[in-house]
């Protein structure tokens, strides 16, 4: 009888499984069978990949690779612990320090992702009875951390500066005040307007955060982030980012004001609950940054691609909505028809997959295209030949 009762008890999930396959919501994820290059391979076939955040090509880099396996040998594997306890190795603090050199600021700690990076900063920071500005479209680990403060949240348009000081002006109860952005928008590649951000926080006195993870290694001075491309250096207090993306490993940093980070070895959740970064891809972290300082080959590889893809698309007649950066959104609107888009692209060899609700919002369904420096120019070309042939196909583009 309690099976029975249980087994009804759960008869929801399918039904919301069912529907989201009927709205075309449904994520059907892919297993692939080798190193994430420009090139991969899934069910036995090879795909240019355009899926993955890999902005720079490092995650299958030999020298990354290498920085892994040495590191094996001399510390083992995993800490085995939480840093606050016996989890702090050499290469942790190593990483950090060169991290904060890198990002030009006072100090820097390590996370186990940019999630929980998030997760452990903005509760640490702000809490009941505090106020935090959100961008619209900022990042769900920013959206959940936010949640997890328990601090009012206060939702400005998005890139809007001219909103944001009107909804400041609008909330004159509140303990600390908080700003958030995010620095590269994930699913739309613009960039927010982070001067005239950090000016308003200035003249406010109102703390600032700024997420980068996909501005790392993408812009600034040999990808030193957004920071670096505006010249605010000393003047954002948070800098939050990610080690998965353009470093081409695991992990999540919070770079900024010395007590900051101090604070955040105190009240850090995921640092004090949960055990440290493996050494392998601590040891991966610090050789991709060494690659960065050493040359800005890779980076302009990756811009170079992106206008090469941006122009071709635009010059097709697709809709690749306002980027600024090497991710480009290719919008389609409904879900379905993206993701049809996306099977066909598969199909002809292209690997790119649909995005829709609810990442994004409703109405919204597209491809999103992840350049690489990862690809060649023929590859780009060939993805672009691959584009068109299945945009007029489906009636997307003339």
């Amino acid at each position: 009888m309690k099976e029975t009762q249980a087994a009804h008890n759960l008869t929801w999930i399918q039904e919301e499984i069912d529907a989201l396959k009927q709205a075309g919501l449904y994520n059907h994820i892919r297993t692939i069978d080798s190193p994430i290059d420009g090139w991969v391979t899934i069910d036995g076939r090879s795909l240019l990949n355009f899926c993955a955040n890999n902005y720079l090509g490092l995650a299958n880099h030999p020298r990354i690779r290498q920085a892994a396996q040495q590191a094996i040998d001399q510390y083992g594997v995993g800490p085995a612990a939480v840093r606050s306890i016996a989890g702090t190795m050499t290469p942790h603090v190593q990483l950090e320090e060169k991290l904060a050199e890198f990002k030009g600021a006072e100090a820097c700690i390590t996370f186990q992702s940019g999630f929980t990076a998030n997760l452990a900063t903005i509760p640490a920071l702000v809490g009941r009875g505090d106020l935090i500005f959100s961008d619209e479209l900022n990042h769900a680990s920013i959206i959940d951390g936010c949640r997890l403060s328990r601090a009012t949240v206060v939702r400005y348009a998005h890139n809007d500066v001219d909103d944001l000081r009107q909804q400041i002006a609008s909330h004159t109860d509140y303990g600390r005040r908080l700003i958030i952005t995010d620095g590269v928008f994930s699913m739309d590649g613009d960039i927010a307007p982070l001067d005239k951000i950090c000016a308003l926080a200035n003249e406010e006195g109102i703390m600032l955060m700024v997420d980068d993870a996909h501005g790392e290694g993408v812009l600034g001075r040999s990808g030193r982030g957004i920071v670096d491309h505006f010249g605010l250096h000393g003047q954002v207090d948070i800098e939050v980012g990610t080690l998965s993306k353009a470093f081409g490993v695991v992990g999540g940093l919070v770079a900024g004001k010395r007590s900051i980070i101090e604070w955040l070895r105190q009240r850090g959740r995921p640092f004090l609950f949960s055990s440290a970064m493996t050494v392998p891809d601590t040891a991966a972290c610090l050789e991709a940054v060494t690659i960065l300082e050493e040359s800005s080959e890779l980076i302009d590889r990756l811009w170079s691609n992106a206008a090469l893809f941006q122009e071709g698309m635009k010059t097709m007649g697709f809709d690749t909505g306002h980027s600024q950066t090497p991710i480009v959104p290719v919008m389609l609107g409904d879900a379905k028809l993206a993701q049809r888009f996306s099977r066909r692209l598969f199909e002809e060899g292209v690997f790119a997959m649909a995005i829709s609700y609810p990442t994004v919002p409703q109405g919204k369904a597209r491809i999103r295209v992840m350049n690489s420096a990862a690809h060649s120019h023929s590859d780009i070309e060939l993805a672009l030949d691959t584009f068109g042939r299945v945009g007029r196909e489906l009636d997307v583009v003339g």
